[in-house]
């Protein structure tokens, strides 16, 4: 079946966010059930760090990171999940993914940074550690750095703007034909609505 501009899913996403890790491979997946086509759009989020929230938020944060925990064990087969002890600026991160999707290896880019980020194993706001991530796939380290000095930022921009357009307020959130799905746990909602614009793939049925 032929992919046009109906068939398009978007995922806006960020690696900061616990519940976009959790969303990233049940979202990139429906491909496998749906005739879509995911497109992954990075999205910065905003965060009041520790001190500048109120009681109420704190309490909301670890009870995010525990609830994200409980479901990183049964998707990822018990996958360590720590929260960050610093609000990311993950703008160098974004644009790498950016730049492994230009080369074919979005899916292998993100799910490395969200596993090595959530294992505070990799800093998302450095572009040095970045470079060696997208060094270890085979691609070039200083063509990472042109496009993040240069075009790259050029695109985020543009998903940023592609994010405002979309009245994106968080993440994950998935967009398909306007419509919003905000949440890892919204995705059985998105797949209802698919399957009710005809879109399920008859060879998964």
């Amino acid at each position: 079946m032929p992919m046009d501009q109906s068939n398009i899913v978007k995922m806006y996403s960020d690696f900061k966010s616990p519940y976009a890790y959790l969303a990233f491979k049940p979202g990139m997946g429906l491909v496998d059930k749906f005739n879509v086509t995911v497109k992954w759009r990075p999205f910065q989020l905003r965060l009041k760090g520790k001190g500048q929230r109120s009681i109420y938020s704190e309490w909301k944060v670890k009870y995010s990171y525990m609830d994200a925990r409980r479901h990183a064990n049964r998707l990822y087969d018990g996958q360590i999940l720590r929260g960050p002890l610093k609000i990311f600026d993950t703008t160098p991160a974004l644009i790498g993914g950016l730049f492994a999707e230009k080369h074919g290896d979005l899916i292998t880019y993100c799910e490395a940074v969200f596993a090595k980020f959530f294992e505070r194993e990799f800093a998302a706001d450095d572009a040095n550690e970045v470079a060696q991530l997208i060094k270890t796939m085979g691609l070039r380290k200083d063509d990472y750095f042109n496009y993040l000095n240069g075009e790259g930022a050029n695109d985020l921009e543009a998903s940023l703007d592609e994010a405002a357009e979309d009245h994106i307020f968080g993440v994950p959130i998935f967009v398909f034909k306007g419509e919003q799905f905000w949440g890892a746990d919204r995705l059985w909602l998105l797949e209802e609505t698919l399957k009710e614009a005809g879109l399920a793939r008859n060879d998964v049925l």
